[in-house]
């Protein structure tokens, strides 16, 4: 990187040839706006692009980078007006949106240094979160001194809206674990009701006689991400899985599961993307393939909620199959994190025509008074029909949950 100058915003505002006038653009125009005709050299990877740029400083492959990245970009800026609930239809306000993003990747480009082992996109993630929340900043209905100052008001409103606590207790609450003191959280929680542009998150019903009498009745249980995708597993446990991920097994996680984990906001089922969908963003050259891209995904976070100690994994591998009586055989493997890739596999068999099932031999790592992980295996496989029985099958479950129902 160059150390006496480097490209500034208005200079690459000033590469844009594109003009607008009010009313007049389309969706489409704003979806497009970075595509180039014809279009830039392919790269094996688009980081490629940004190694270039910063390398050679020539913001030509920025461009080029932006080109490729733009798909992604309208999903991200979509996805975030859909949660806050603003019109995402409407074409010059996605383009502002859309500005504000890329004029924060050229200042994460000063910074950015690709010898580090981190790609582009996953060192300017934190920055690009910030850059739409300080456009959604600005278009509150109150006002705010500062992001950070937003940040925490929409903080202390999310722990409201989905603690189930009282007033006093959250303020508490989030006084603790922001190390602030409660008159600056009671602050924070005060500058969430008054200057939210949606529907308040908080009210009070009113007696009889008009006087307030401080009751909750608008809290909102369907922000509960933790228990809708997760069923229980601790939502801490899962943010940290997740910030462990780059940001395109970050960007498949939350498509595919309809849920943005920036805010925590869980989407109807029916808008998750599908994989043909997912295929054509991230230029797949099979429906397939980002299938398996994104089975591997949920593999690597599932490994780090294993490792979190929360979670535990049931591997299973079929052995033998026996269509003739209808009876399988496989070995399983419990996985946790006081298991080893040198634990020794377990045996179970199975008989469909009867529906029951023997543990021959037990994995190490199996609890062996309570089969813990024998028990979660059988139960899942006889669930499926005999027909339909794979050849290797990954199940998670609960692991406190499970050590809590065997008394281990």
């Amino acid at each position: 990187m160059s150390e006496e100058r480097f490209w500034t915003t208005d200079e690459y505002a000033s590469t844009a040839k594109f003009a607008v006038q009010d009313g007049a653009m389309t969706m489409r125009q704003a979806g497009r706006i970075f595509r180039l005709d014809p279009a830039p050299p392919k790269a094996e990877d688009i980081n490629d692009y940004i190694v270039s740029a910063v390398r050679e400083n020539d913001l030509t492959y920025f461009t080029y980078f932006l080109h490729h990245y733009e798909p992604r970009l309208n999903k991200r800026v979509y996805r975030f007006l859909l949660t806050e609930g603003i019109d995402r239809y409407e074409p010059l306000r996605f383009l502002d949106y859309k500005l504000s993003v890329v004029l924060v990747m050229l200042e994460c480009l000063q910074n950015y240094a690709p010898n580090k082992g981190a790609d582009f996109l996953t060192y300017a993630h934190y920055f690009i979160g910030n850059a739409l929340l300080d456009c959604r900043r600005q278009e509150e209905a109150g006002s705010f001194k500062s992001l950070d100052e937003y940040k925490a008001a929409r903080g202390i409103a999310w722990l409201y809206n989905n603690s189930g606590k009282s007033e006093k207790e959250v303020i508490a609450q989030y006084a603790d674990e922001q190390s602030c003191t409660e008159e600056t959280a009671a602050e924070y929680l005060t500058l969430a009701r008054q200057n939210r542009s949606r529907v308040p998150f908080y009210c009070t019903m009113q007696d009889d006689d008009g006087e307030e009498t401080g009751e909750d009745v608008t809290r909102d249980d369907s922000w509960n991400y933790a228990d809708i995708l997760w069923n229980g597993i601790r939502a801490d446990a899962v943010r940290a899985a997740f910030d462990k991920l780059d940001y395109m097994e970050q960007d498949f996680i939350e498509m595919r599961n309809a849920i943005c984990m920036t805010c925590g906001r869980v989407g109807s089922w029916d808008e998750r993307a599908s994989f043909e969908k997912i295929a054509t963003d991230y230029e797949y050259t099979t429906t397939g393939g980002a299938e398996k891209a994104y089975k591997k995904i949920v593999d690597k976070l599932t490994a780090h909620l294993v490792d979190a100690g929360v979670l535990g994994v049931v591997e299973l591998k079929q052995i033998e199959r026996n269509k003739k009586i209808a009876a399988a055989a496989y070995q399983y493997k419990a996985a946790h994190r006081f298991a080893n890739d040198d634990d020794e596999w377990g045996e179970i068999r199975f008989d469909f025509s009867n529906g029951t099932a023997e543990t021959v031999k037990l994995a190490d790592g199996d609890f062996c008074k309570s089969k813990v992980f024998a028990e979660v295996a059988i139960r899942r496989i006889l669930q499926i029909p005999f027909k339909e029985l794979p050849k290797k099958l990954t199940i998670p479950c609960k692991l406190e949950m499970e050590r809590m129902r065997y008394g281990v």
